[in-house]
């Protein structure tokens, strides 16, 4: 399946045979403090930069929540975001994963944001299209 909306992705996690968990990094793009002034003058043009985590949040995909929802739930937590890395972790035996997994795959996509290994993953902007970052 092709996943270009955030509609998609609840789509194609409704159909896996076993319960998930759509894991969200709501993240803002800043320039690092040591960014060189090549760095900086891209950065102005509007690219490059570096994906520094907001917040994290865990769904089932069965919720039902929109798009919308989601933006306003983060927004009422910290509005200073510009995109969502977004993940899915799987289920075992027909049950949905456990706190623990979830928690601690929420911890390790934070750090992949952190380190801008994005590979894999899926990257929506604010509207919940899905974008394609390059490094």
């Amino acid at each position: 399946m092709n996943i270009l909306h955030y509609d998609d992705l609840l789509s194609a996690a409704r159909q896996q045979p076993q319960p998930q968990r759509l894991l969200f990094v709501f993240a803002q793009v800043e320039l690092p403090d040591d960014a060189s002034a090549d760095e900086r003058a891209r950065f102005e043009a509007g690219e490059g930069g570096a994906l520094a985590p907001r917040l994290c949040v865990a769904k089932a995909p069965e919720d039902g929540t929109s798009f919308a929802a989601l933006c306003d739930e983060a927004d009422g937590m910290d509005a200073q975001w510009s995109l969502v890395v977004s993940a899915a972790l799987g289920g075992q035996r027909g049950q949905p994963p456990s706190e623990q997994a979830v928690d601690q795959a929420l911890e390790q996509l934070v750090g992949r944001v952190q380190a801008g290994a994005l590979d894999g993953l899926l990257v929506f902007d604010r509207r919940g299209e899905a974008l394609s970052l390059s490094a």
